[in-house]
């Protein structure tokens, strides 16, 4: 059979307000980012495993109020004021500490908002500098929790409509009931499915996901050992039809 070469093409994610999914997960963080004036002290951490939408709820918070984005791998040096307010995006891995610590004082003088986001709390932080670790213990934090079926339902669909692939609804639900249970796993599947598709020339059918996935699944201990569909207790006991 002949196999397309499948190209590693940039995936347009979209992060509008309108596709925010509404969740209990979620709940809490909604309703922080929404009312900036409240945060104690002016500045809100947001954290969350991967693939929750950290990002995607800061970016639209950031559009509706104007505030800028910074990525803190790259923070670096004394930054200029920004009135509207600022995120910054992995603030966990902070390159330059002290760059972070004079941010948080520019803004706690200035009376701007200032939104961190990381994988833990930030008291969990890897910190070095006193003074910094002192501010984050102080930062107020939010947490995005363990999806609930619904979001993870609503995830899926997003990942794949964030690659324009068109996947019948009845595949959607039989590769929910066997992946693992969190948003990073969902977006690799979606990936390496979108990466099969592409090569076999076809579309994502359930035969495709079984043979596309089977090993990359086994590496999550599920393995193929029942034709009987349904969801088990325990994602690393769900068979793969």
């Amino acid at each position: 059979m002949m196999r397309q070469l499948a190209l590693p093409l940039p995936i347009a994610a979209s992060f509008d307000a309108r596709d925010v999914i509404a969740d209990s997960s979620n709940e809490a963080a909604r309703s922080w980012l929404a009312k900036p004036a409240v945060w104690p002290l002016g500045r809100l951490a947001l954290f969350g495993e991967a693939g929750l939408g950290k990002t995607h709820l800061a970016r639209a918070a950031a559009a509706r109020f104007g505030w800028r984005w910074l990525d803190g791998m790259g923070l670096r040096g004394l930054l200029p004021p920004a009135p509207q307010g600022s995120v910054v995006d992995d603030a966990d891995c902070v390159a330059d500490e002290a760059a972070l610590l004079h941010l948080i004082n520019l803004c706690a003088e200035r009376g701007e908002t200032l939104l961190l986001i990381g994988r833990e709390a930030p008291a969990r932080w890897p910190i070095r500098l006193p003074d910094l670790a002192s501010r984050l213990r102080a930062t107020q934090a939010v947490s995005i929790g363990a999806p609930s079926d619904a979001l993870l339902c609503g995830l899926l669909a997003k990942f794949f409509a964030d690659r324009q692939l068109r996947v019948e609804p009845e595949v959607q639900a039989w590769l929910l009931a066997r992946l693992p249970r969190n948003a990073a796993s969902l977006a690799e599947a979606v990936a390496r499915l979108d990466h099969a598709a592409l090569g076999m020339g076809g579309r994502i059918t359930r035969p495709l996901a079984r043979l596309a996935l089977a090993e990359w699944l086994e590496g999550h201990g599920i393995y193929d050992d029942s034709e009987t569909p349904g969801r088990l207790p325990s994602p690393s006991l769900v068979p793969l039809l």
